[in-house]
């Protein structure tokens, strides 16, 4: 039995007390945080299906904004609606955004940003160990069939040469969509054919980011007001594919070139604060605004780059089920998925080269992925005590 049809009823105090405990935890970036998701939410709470976990992932990576962040509101609608859709999302967002907002503060005040490297020296390796799990156990149900085995081959060799990640998604959906093409265009004409057309789907999707972008994109350059920090980041969040590089090309054409509100330093400490604190990479946003117009500008622009995953993942969740339905549409989703486990594959690997990078940090990783292959050992522990050796390291 599906997880979207089992007849538990999930509260929105366990969403909460999920999404915050992740939200906490959650090192690494996007693909630490979904391997997370998937221990926790299909692994150990069995809230989803593996199958209902990786449509949801391949949907995740089609829509612009934070894929982690829209799993994790794609996870909150899948139960509870409306209602799980925002407490998982705001969940998994503030306690990182408080976080940020705090190192935000002390930032304005002395000029530096505090140091974390001893913690971040030891929980890297864990969350190598993590994501291998979690690609390991998703590979194996999405994987179906040796042209989708081909092609998550061909996208990885893609993303590893530099491709573009969203033309590597749309190159697998096609490839993977071909056989049921080929099959339908053999169907005599007047045949019915029972599926949902997917060229139907795709507008529903497309518009609200295409109005959103354009409403900020029209506003003229003024001096600084929290309406314009606003749809600043309503737009980034509307039409950001990709990692936190791709972020940073256009927080610098927006805040430091155009605007000239930031400084080169200060954009890329925001960005660094971003990146070292657990949950989203997107909470760069709360570091920005805080920098610019105090909490309130910390509460504004993390609205504003947040809110159009939340449209979005709210417009497509329910699209997910009538995609399954349609042969063609589903084998699309096929596809797609296949090149997301790609695209984590690769940044493990880049990851991994960056994180082991002596004896101890190889030692920590090799250790965590025994416990959490052969005992299945909640990763919150391991990341406690990676963190407490980084401290004793550090020290």
């Amino acid at each position: 039995m599906s997880a979207d049809s089992c007849p538990q009823r999930v509260s929105l105090w366990d969403i909460a007390l999920a999404f915050l405990k992740l939200g906490t935890i959650a090192f690494g970036g996007p693909a630490a945080h979904i391997a997370m998701m998937e221990a926790e939410f299909v692994g150990r709470r069995q809230w989803l299906s593996r199958q209902e976990f990786l449509d949801r992932l391949g949907a995740a990576n089609l829509i612009p904004g934070p894929s982690s962040t829209e799993m994790a509101i794609f996870i909150g609608h899948s139960k509870r609606g409306w209602p799980g859709l925002i407490v998982a999302g705001c969940c998994f967002i503030v306690p990182a955004a408080s976080l940020v907002a705090a190192i935000a503060a002390a930032y304005v005040r002395f000029g530096s940003l505090p140091r974390a490297g001893g913690i971040l020296y030891a929980v890297k390796p864990v969350v190598i160990a993590v994501i291998l799990q979690a690609s390991w156990k998703l590979a194996r149900p999405a994987i179906k069939s040796v042209l989708l085995g081909v092609i998550g081959v061909m996208a990885t060799m893609a993303v590893a040469l530099g491709a573009d990640d969203l033309l590597v998604l749309a190159g697998a959906g096609v490839l993977a969509a071909l056989p049921a093409l080929y099959a339908r265009l053999r169907r005599p004409a007047g045949a019915a054919s029972g599926m949902t057309s997917f060229k139907t789907l795709l507008p529903l999707k497309a518009k609200p980011a295409m109005a959103m972008t354009g409403l900020a994109a029209g506003l003229a350059s003024t001096p600084f007001t929290f309406w314009r920090l606003f749809f600043t980041f309503l737009k980034i969040g509307c039409v950001l594919f990709g990692s936190g590089y791709v972020l940073l090309a256009f927080l610098r054409s927006d805040f430091v070139v155009r605007l000239h509100w930031l400084t080169e330093k200060q954009l890329l400490d925001a960005v660094a604060v971003g990146q070292v604190t657990p949950g989203p990479v997107f909470t760069t946003a709360t570091f920005i605004g805080y920098l610019l117009g105090g909490v309130p500008g910390a509460m504004v622009a993390t609205v504003g780059i947040f809110l159009p995953g939340f449209l979005l993942v709210a417009i497509s969740g329910p699209l997910i089920p009538r995609i399954r339905r349609s042969r063609l549409a589903g084998a699309i989703l096929d596809g797609i998925i296949v090149a997301s486990l790609a695209l984590m594959g690769v940044v493990t690997w880049q990851l991994g080269r960056a994180a082991l990078i002596d004896p101890l940090t190889i030692a920590i990783a090799c250790l965590s992925a025994v416990l959490l292959f052969a005992f299945r050992l909640n990763a919150a522990w391991l990341i406690l005590a990676a963190a407490i050796i980084g401290v004793i390291h550090g020290a």
